[in-house]
């Protein structure tokens, strides 16, 4: 652990998910391959577009609507609709391939192995303090089992805009009638939660676990207030 600033008292944390309680990038590398899968297997015609455009689809709509690029799950569920529309699907017939393209891909983004270490730490840390989680992605934790450790669960999107925004940090602020400087958030990102979470005025945990140098880090906006290498090293708090 590395301690950039004292912190002051700690009354409340706020968690990042993805890559911070458990590691997400094999989950979404396996969603993105099983929904060209899908899509070729379920809409051959959608093999015709080579994945390229099927991409550049993806950030004309996000061109065309930026907002969306807060909502994971509709920009991809949009990405889907409008790209077999132009395949000459009918406007009711793209909406209802995009509503079952969306209730696999979250099905796939669901299947997360969560550590028994994370279970461990977020229980002892859910007898002491109060817990919010604040995601930009679009897992369900009361699907992948750590739903149980958290007073609310904040997602991009439906409760406002993505981090590094402060929407989602207002909000936890407000539900834990807490003050910001008692509140700690703990995340893997140095733009989405140390940054993010600073701005919002809350103290920062970086969850540092691939042994990172943050001098190094070009992704760097603010300093955190302590760095952690391994999860348990938050039952320091407790």
């Amino acid at each position: 652990m590395l301690i950039y600033r004292n912190l002051k008292p700690v009354k409340a944390l706020t968690f990042d998910l993805d890559d911070t309680l458990y590691d997400n990038r094999p989950v979404i590398e396996n969603v993105e391959r099983e929904m060209v899968n899908w899509l070729y297997t379920q809409h051959p015609i959608s093999s015709s577009v080579p994945i390229t455009q099927w991409q550049q689809i993806k950030r004309e709509i996000a061109l065309e609507n930026p907002d969306i690029c807060h909502d994971v799950t509709l920009w991809r569920q949009t990405q889907i609709e409008v790209g077999l529309s132009r395949l000459g699907y009918t406007s009711e017939a793209a909406r209802t391939a995009s509503a079952e393209g969306i209730e696999h891909a979250l099905w796939l983004r669901n299947q997360v192995d969560v550590p028994d270490i994370t279970h461990k730490v977020m229980a002892q840390l859910s007898e002491k303090f109060p817990l919010i989680a604040i995601t930009n992605g679009n897992v369900d934790p009361d699907i992948i089992g750590i739903g149980c450790y958290f007073q609310k669960v904040y997602k991009a999107g439906p409760d406002g805009r993505s981090k590094p925004f402060s929407d989602m940090f207002d909000s936890s602020a407000i539900y834990l009638k807490t003050a910001r400087e008692n509140i700690l958030h703990v995340g893997d990102h140095l733009n989405t939660d140390v940054m993010g979470s600073k701005v919002a005025g809350f103290q920062a945990c970086w969850s540092n676990y691939s042994d990172k140098n943050i001098k190094n880090t070009k992704k760097a906006r603010a300093l955190p207030d302590i760095e952690i290498s391994h999860l348990e090293q938050l039952l320091f708090l407790t």
